[in-house]
């Protein structure tokens, strides 16, 4: 599991760092999360295919978390596209990306697929072999979810010096990698664990953008390896979060203790401060383990 970030500032562009969008690689399944101004020309500088990008997850409707979309679904259609495209948002989306096609008479050659989202309850967004993902329903100024993506277990590795050594047929081998025992010539079997190694131990990961403090959310993302978690403001301006309905670095280290997640990562941060290496201190003085976003910045989970 790769996340790769290709915005994770609030509010503006500017011409150093991005709104949020980031993507999220899971055993060759990509997922564009959020998709804030400019997200089409970071991927291409961060060099993502846009044909793999297949399902599109949206928090809400704010301008810096899906302002770009209509225009990487134009730029797909330009590029010739044909593969369907499946977009997950809030109750209204599609209404705000159709008028904008008709308008410039620019609807797309390929399916457009919106499933849009009003639950106020988590609830079960896709599920295939590889992975699943849920929403987060999360406590912001208007109607806004997070998602969970949670890998599901891959098949057992071939140990491959113990089926040459007993001389198992290569048509045996995915069957072998999905559980079965190995076949000898001579009939007999051999236990699939003396054929094999554990598969990786399957990753979870978290995304919680945009959010006031909000332990409603501990169940739903307890035991997570990595938490992305909104920071926009640092402890001198909490005072600000009420209104605003966004966190602190503190208040998001506090959820990823509560939680007991693996690790934190901040982002979303404000542009008033000088360097995000303060919202990193404040957090590690309630949680030990915090890594920061950054425009670029890939995690390997």
């Amino acid at each position: 599991m790769r996340l790769t970030i290709l915005g994770c500032y609030s509010a503006t562009p500017r011409t150093f760092t991005n709104p949020t969008s980031q993507v999220l690689e899971i055993r060759n399944h990509l997922f564009l999360i959020d998709c804030g101004e400019g997200t089409q020309v970071q991927l291409r500088k961060y060099k993502v295919k846009f044909s793999r990008i297949k399902h599109i997850f949206i928090s809400h409707l704010h301008g810096d978390h899906f302002f770009g979309l209509p225009g990487l679904i134009s730029t797909f259609r330009l590029l010739g596209r044909e593969n369907e495209l499946h977009i997950y948002g809030p109750k209204g989306i599609k209404e705000a990306v159709t008028l904008l096609l008709k308008l410039g008479d620019s609807w797309t050659n390929y399916p457009l697929i919106f499933h849009e989202l009003e639950s106020k309850s988590s609830q079960l967004l896709l599920e295939d072999d590889v992975i699943s993902v849920h929403t987060i329903p999360l406590d912001h100024r208007v109607y806004t979810n997070g998602f969970l993506f949670k890998e599901k277990p891959a098949p057992r590795k071939l140990d491959i010096t113990a089926v040459t050594r007993h001389k198992i047929d290569r048509s045996q081998f995915n069957n072998i990698k999905n559980g079965a025992n190995g076949l000898l010539e001579n009939g007999d079997e051999i236990d699939n664990v003396d054929l094999t190694h554990n598969p990786p131990t399957p990753k979870s990961y978290a995304f919680c953008s945009d959010t006031a403090y909000n332990e409603t959310i501990l169940p739903l993302i307890s035991k997570v390896d990595v938490l992305y978690h909104e920071s926009t403001f640092l402890e001198s301006e909490s005072k600000l979060c009420k209104k605003t309905k966004h966190a602190t670095a503190k208040q998001a280290a506090s959820i990823a203790k509560k939680a007991e997640v693996g690790s934190l990562i901040l982002g979303h941060y404000s542009t008033r401060y000088k360097s995000i290496e303060l919202f990193k201190e404040e957090a590690m003085e309630v949680f030990p383990d915090v890594e920061l976003a950054d425009d670029g910045k890939s995690f390997e989970i």
